[in-house]
């Protein structure tokens, strides 16, 4: 019996260690909300943990999942620059 080649073809991972459970948080509920654009070609899985921001991408195309995960990572460095400047000391 021949395998069935799985439709995600590509896929990545991204982790970033924030090294606090609350700025992971904050980053990750400011970020959950944005959803991808063509979820039939990128899928896009988000998890925090011991203050790290775990995110992994998978993509029918290369191409998709270069897309989405560059968009993700410019908005990712703007939530974080943002947090950084101005989330000192909040609460969620």
């Amino acid at each position: 019996m021949e395998a069935v080649p799985s439709e995600w073809e590509f896929s990545c991972d991204l982790e970033v260690d924030y090294e606090s459970q609350e700025i992971a948080s904050i980053v990750y509920l400011a970020l959950d909300v944005d959803k991808e654009l063509q979820p039939d070609k990128v899928k896009r899985q988000m998890s925090i943990s011991d203050g790290k921001l775990s995110v992994h991408f998978e993509g029918v195309e290369a191409r998709f999942l270069r897309a989405s995960f560059s968009a993700f990572v410019d908005v990712l460095t703007l939530a974080t620059k943002t947090v950084e400047e101005f989330g000192k000391g909040m609460e969620l």
